[in-house]
């Protein structure tokens, strides 16, 4: 049996290799939406990673009950609106302005969650939302104020993901959150195997063959999807809230750093400077700096043992 301390450990590691895959995930959806539409890329990415999840957890399955059913319904929509927005809005911006701009999320999270419970949110969530809006501005906004209707799509992507992650603290303290999974991931890709022909078109088949889209699907489903659905909810288990948010707001580097690498992107002063501002603001609205609140009490605590 490992200890607390090497669990949280491996923990940390494990939630740095979800914010790595998912960094490198927009990539991957910017160079696949090259030949699949970007709703019809949602759908064959969410029903690989169902398919997949049904198999693994196939025994867990029969535990089923309809409060899961409907709760991962109602969640299922909000993760099929924000992936949506997500994969259509890479089509018309950077892989690495997707990635900073999709963690507005985590900035709108307490704002949803004072109009649900009438809970205020406290100063660390006002200080990050002008940050972000500041961020957002420098990060998006051109020199005649309009915004790329990339950029914008993405930002109505982070509301999704913002509601899904309030339904989901709501209902899974009562639900099993793998079953809750299962749902959700299954209503994004029933969902979008309903719009897509209506967005996109024709399913383009021959361009689905191509051994490189295909590996692109396979990553995106599996490592993307699946597995990193699994890690966070192990890893999260073993790790204080405020050091797990502050590993997972990684995401957005790692986005950034991908879309230079593999792509070649280039990001101007101003939009460096946007970056940092968003990066910053999810860490103060995430973390609340507690990380470093707690280590000056423990230090303080450890000095007047010594006196």
């Amino acid at each position: 049996m490992m200890n607390k301390n090497t669990l949280a450990w491996f923990s940390g590691i494990g939630l740095i290799l979800v914010t790595v895959i998912w960094g490198v995930a927009f990539v991957v959806v910017k160079n696949t939406l090259d030949a699949i539409p970007a709703v019809y890329l949602v759908a064959l990415r969410f029903t690989v990673a169902t398919l997949a999840l049904c198999l693994v957890f196939a025994p867990r399955l029969k535990n089923l009950n309809k409060s899961t059913l409907l709760h991962g319904i109602g969640i299922g929509v909000f993760l099929f609106l924000a992936y949506t927005f997500q994969t259509i809005g890479c089509k018309y911006t950077t892989a690495g302005k997707n990635a900073f701009l999709t963690t507005i999320y985590v900035i709108l999270v307490p704002f949803i969650n004072w109009g649900l419970t009438k809970k205020r949110p406290d100063a660390f969530s006002v200080v990050a939302a002008v940050l972000s809006v500041v961020g957002i501005g420098l990060l998006s906004l051109r020199g005649d104020l309009s915004m790329n209707i990339g950029d914008v799509l993405t930002l109505v992507c982070g509301l999704g993901f913002a509601l899904q992650i309030v339904f989901i603290a709501r209902w899974s303290q009562e639900d099993d959150p793998i079953l809750l999974t299962i749902i959700q991931i299954a209503v994004t890709a029933v969902f979008s195997w309903i719009l897509a022909p209506f967005i996109d078109g024709k399913l383009p088949v021959e361009a689905i063959k191509n051994p490189e889209v295909i590996k692109g699907i396979l990553f995106l489903a599996l490592f993307s999807t699946m597995i990193c659905f699994l890690l966070q909810n192990v890893c999260q288990k073993y790790l204080r809230p405020s050091t797990a948010a502050l590993l997972m707001s990684f995401e957005s580097v790692f986005g950034v750093l991908s879309g230079v690498i593999f792509l070649h992107e280039v990001m101007d002063v101003k939009g460096i400077i946007g970056c940092c501002l968003m990066f910053l603001a999810v860490v103060t609205s995430e973390t609340k700096f507690s990380f470093i609140t707690e280590k000056l009490h423990k230090k303080s605590l450890k000095s007047e043992k010594n006196e």
